[in-house]
């Protein structure tokens, strides 16, 4: 069922860019073992821990990004505790869950009924392997998103996305998915972006070439160590939005002790600002 939203994903997620002036996406990604001081080792320790951490970085934050992996981890409560944390997380911020997933249209469209409608994430990750028809159930509202991968951030990403590929010319595989989401973001009424590593600067300005207005989610800026000054520079469209700066685990453990809200709050304000001074202005 589409939603019932009036604007689209890409107004919704203009505006909060504009309202906070960032371009930052706070990950999500809890485990039961880095569980700071004073929180317990629990499912509902996870819990608090998620909504305390979303409470101190919710001023920095463009959009966030829960990681299923992390809640699938967590065992037979971790979906609960999934549907707590969306919960949690203001209206007027956009939420991207990371799942990418990908299937054969009917199985599609389960999982579009189950993340969009039941619990109502405004975007989701997805693999395009598959190819169309199993992203199209994903495609059909226009207040939705999908985030297809590209050119990932992990050191093994080139063993399929840099392999070359002949079509109307001989490019790269990653080549031909941008260029495949640009059909697809003008086709179908929700916004189609990719994913792009922070690791992989001069391949992202390659992509950014290929799609001058579609949305980038840029993992790899935190733990991973991507380069941030140059990715911002050349990912970035023309008026200086379009690029979602995702980090987790710097934020999230930016300390282990009782006043790990408080870092995580300085991390993603100093993260945010370190962002802006790279960013160009349109």
């Amino acid at each position: 069922m589409p939603s019932t939203a009036t604007l689209t994903f890409t107004d919704r997620l203009q505006q909060r860019i504009d309202a906070a002036d960032s371009l930052l996406c706070v990950g999500i990604d809890p485990t039961i073992a880095r569980m700071p001081e004073g929180v317990a080792p629990s499912v509902d320790g996870v819990i608090e821990f998620c909504v305390n951490l979303i409470e101190a970085t919710k001023d920095d934050a463009a959009i966030y990004k829960p990681n299923l992996g992390f809640f699938v981890g967590l065992g037979r409560r971790g979906l609960e505790a999934l549907w707590e944390v969306r919960q949690a997380i203001p209206q007027e911020i956009p939420v991207l869950l990371d799942c990418k997933i990908a299937d054969i249209d009917s199985t599609a469209k389960g999982y579009a009924t189950g993340w969009f409608d039941e619990f109502d994430f405004d975007a989701i990750t997805v693999n395009a392997y598959m190819g169309e028809d199993s992203l199209a159930p994903f495609l059909q509202d226009a207040a939705r998103a999908v985030f297809v991968v590209c050119k990932t951030s992990n050191p093994g990403s080139g063993d399929l996305q840099d392999i070359t590929v002949q079509t109307d010319l001989t490019q790269p595989l990653y080549h031909h998915v941008a260029k495949r989401t640009k059909t697809w973001n003008e086709t179908y009424p929700a916004t189609v972006g990719v994913v792009v590593g922070a690791t992989w600067p001069e391949q992202l300005r390659e992509v950014r070439a290929l799609l001058p207005d579609q949305p980038i989610l840029l993992p790899g800026i935190g733990a991973q160590g991507g380069d941030l000054a140059a990715s911002v520079a050349v990912g970035t469209t023309a008026t200086g939005t379009g690029l979602l700066c995702s980090a987790s685990r710097s934020i999230m453990y930016a300390s282990s002790g009782t006043d790990y809200a408080d870092a995580a709050r300085t991390a993603a304000h100093e993260l945010r600002l370190a962002i802006n001074e790279h960013r160009p202005r349109g």
